[in-house]
């Protein structure tokens, strides 16, 4: 029996549901209409309503004529369920035969597997990542520098996460405060966040790891971003977890619009900048540091101009200094105006 793919359900959702609809409502369609003809606008959707059974020419062969779809469809669906069933049976078979594998892969003692650290490279990254969070029992924490703009990716990281927390298990994720304005990140947000996820944002900048179920951590090695460290160490790894939840009481919910939190992102990507000013970094580093595009740095260094009445840079850093700000504190801004008070004042 034929079977038909996504291509053709493509196809058939969008010009064979048209033409169907137009064979029913005309009774029928002449068999030499150029639309339908080999090339023509409905050329292709006809062939495949003929395969499928949902078009038959009529005995005089004048015409196309459309057939009752409740007889169809389970000569197309069916199959489909049945090859589903076949291939979901085979994947617990193949899921069950590799159990084996890893229970003897984790018993072995560390000189064996390596040691408590293992380096990754480029192709062995996401497999490696894959098997730990389908082996998690109980919570993934991820820092990620930077949002996600890979839109082709995302149907599989959304499945991936959203089948781990449809499982109980918990997701933490931290992004800076740029990810806010990420149309694909907030999807992914969106996403977990409806399952159970949570998702906050921090000022700061620091580079991407995963902690799964607070055993295994994934770090980027310090050669170069093609290659990551698998750290078992249990030590390194408390460690690297106390660092996340540092991070994490100072973060912000990814969802929250409230003003006062609005505010208080906006005044800690201030303090940033002005940080970023005083230890002299270039401007790339800085936006880097940052998480946002060099143009997007350049509009908050013409912002701090308007505020602190400067017209190049250097008169910035003259101000800044003379005003003995350090971008430390949330207090900086009630400094700043307090000493103006009072140079007004004298």
């Amino acid at each position: 029996m034929e079977t038909f793919g996504p291509e053709e359900r493509a196809l058939f959702e969008g010009a064979g549901t048209a033409l169907f609809g137009e064979l029913v409502l005309t009774a029928g369609l002449r068999a030499d209409d150029p639309r339908i003809l080999p090339g023509g606008e409905f050329g292709e959707a006809l062939e495949l309503l003929r395969r499928m059974g949902l078009a038959k020419l009529s005995t005089d062969g004048s015409q196309w004529e459309a057939q009752d779809p409740s007889a169809v469809q389970s000569r197309v669906v069916s199959p489909l369920g049945q090859e589903g069933a076949r291939l979901l049976n085979e994947s617990s078979r193949w899921a069950n035969a590799f159990g084996s594998l890893n229970h003897a892969w984790k018993r072995a003692p560390h000189a064996v597997v390596g040691g408590p650290f293992t380096y990754l490279e480029t192709e062995q990254i996401d497999p490696f990542i894959a098997s730990l969070v389908a082996e998690c029992e109980e919570e993934v924490l991820t820092a990620q520098p930077q949002a996600i703009r890979d839109t082709k990716a995302l149907p599989h990281v959304v499945l991936r996460d959203t089948a781990l927390l449809e499982r109980g298990a918990k997701i933490r994720t931290l992004y800076q405060h740029s990810a806010r304005r990420n149309n694909v990140t907030r999807k992914y947000v969106a996403a977990v966040t409806e399952r159970g996820g949570e998702v906050r944002t921090v000022d700061e900048f620091f580079n991407r790891m995963i902690i799964v179920d607070r055993q295994v951590a994934i770090i980027p090695s310090k050669e170069t971003l093609r290659v990551v460290v698998a750290v078992r160490e249990p030590s390194v790894v408390a460690y690297l977890v106390d660092v996340f939840e540092r991070s994490w009481e100072r973060g912000r919910p990814f969802s929250s619009r409230e003003a006062s939190v609005m505010r208080d992102i906006a005044a800690e990507q201030r303090s940033m900048t002005l940080r970023m000013l005083i230890e002299g970094h270039s401007d790339p580093v800085s936006a880097k540091r940052l998480g946002v595009s060099p143009r997007t740095y350049a509009g908050y260094i013409s912002d701090l101009k308007e505020e602190f009445e400067a017209e190049t840079r250097f008169q910035l850093g003259y101000t800044i200094g003379t005003l003995g700000l350090t971008g430390q504190d949330e207090d900086d801004v009630d400094d700043a105006d307090g000493a103006e008070d009072q140079a007004l004042e004298n």
